[in-house]
C-alpha cells in the first residue's frame, strides 16, 4: 500500500526542507523597512537603545555553534562521539530554521535602524550606534550559526548498498 492512496507521486510523508535563502532576505528587507519607519515616527519618545539585545543573540549564536559542531561530530560518527537520537536532530533542525529567521528580521531591523541613526545630525542618535552595530553583528552571527546546525543536521549520504555481499535484507521484494 503506498504512502498517498490516491495514486498520485506526490510525497506526504513530513519532511523539512533547508532554509531558503531568499525567504531571509526578503524577511530582513522587510524588517529594515519596519524598524526605519518606525524609528522616523517615534524616536523622540524612545529611550536609549538597550545592549540586552546584543548579549542574547550572541549567546544564542555560541550556543547554537557549539550545537552545530557537536550535532555534526555525532552524525558522522567521530571517535569518541556518542550516536545522536533522531528526535534531537529534528529538533535541532526546527531550531535551526527558526533561528536563522529570527536572526535575519533582527539584522534587517537593526539595519534599518542604522541606516536611520547614520542620518540623524543628533547626539542621542550617534549614541545609539554602536548598540545597533552590535545587535546587526551579533544577529548576522546567529543567522550563520542557525544555518551552520540546520546543515550539521543533515543526515549523511549513503554508499550503493547494490553492491553489498551482506545477507542483511534490503526491504525489497
Amino acid at each position: 500500500m503506498s504512502a498517498n492512496p490516491q495514486g498520485g507521486d506526490r510525497r506526504t510523508d513530513p519532511s523539512l526542507r533547508p532554509t531558503s535563502i531568499s525567504v531571509l532576505v526578503v524577511a530582513a528587507l522587510a524588517a529594515a523597512a519596519v524598524g526605519w519607519l518606525l524609528l522616523s515616527f517615534t524616536y523622540s519618545q524612545l529611550p536609549a537603545l538597550p545592549w540586552s539585545p546584543v548579549l542574547v543573540l550572541a549567546v544564542l549564536a555560541v550556543a547554537e555553534g557549539l550545537l552545530a559542531q557537536n550535532t555534526s561530530a555525532r552524525i558522522q560518527r567521530k571517535p569518541g562521539a556518542p550516536p545522536v537520537e533522531p528526535l534531537a536532530v529534528a529538533r535541532y533542525a526546527a531550531l535551526a530554521k527558526a533561528s536563522s529567521l529570527v536572526g535575519a528580521i533582527f539584522a534587517g531591523f537593526s539595519a534599518g535602524l542604522l541606516g536611520w541613526l547614520l542620518l540623524e545630525p543628533t547626539r542621542a542618535a550617534r549614541e545609539d550606534v554602536p548598540a545597533t552595530v552590535g545587535a546587526l553583528v551579533a544577529a548576522l552571527l546567529l543567522i550563520g550559526a542557525a544555518l551552520w546546525l540546520e546543515r550539521s543536521c543533515r543526515v549523511p549520504e549513503q554508499p550503493d548498498r547494490e553492491d553489498d555481499d551482506s545477507d542483511r535484507p534490503t526491504g525489497r521484494r
